[in-house]
């Protein structure tokens, strides 16, 4: 698992460049919209790692993606939704990003455990 901390107006694509050297070998990425590029499916062509990514609205070139590993991306949603069921996450009361990370990284090993 990575965690990476971005603020809050950095896109997906930043963080994403941020997560790709430490990607591990797997072959397939499921990620949602916000990381449809072109830039960003030949970064993982060239690790071998198949991107399933729906293509955004306004793409002009009609990309295709595999719709079945597609919906296991609830998991992740429904973790984020987890996460947030934790006030201090959801407020973001710590100032400090080292503080916040950490808290962060102790409710997804709580709720980890005890799924």
């Amino acid at each position: 698992m990575i965690l990476a901390l971005t603020a809050g107006q950095v896109s997906d694509h930043i963080g994403a460049k941020i997560v790709y050297p430490c990607l591990p070998g797997s072959r397939v990425l499921i990620a949602d919209k916000g990381y449809d590029s072109n830039e960003w499916r030949a970064a993982l062509s060239a690790k071998g790692i198949t991107a399933c990514i729906p293509p955004k609205a306004n793409c002009k070139a009609k990309i295709e993606f595999d719709k079945v590993p597609y919906k296991q991306r609830h998991k992740i949603e429904n973790t984020f939704s987890k996460i947030k069921d934790w006030r201090r996450m959801a407020t973001r009361y710590d100032r400090c990003a080292d503080v916040f990370m950490a808290a962060v990284t102790l409710a997804v090993t709580c709720i980890f455990w005890l799924s």
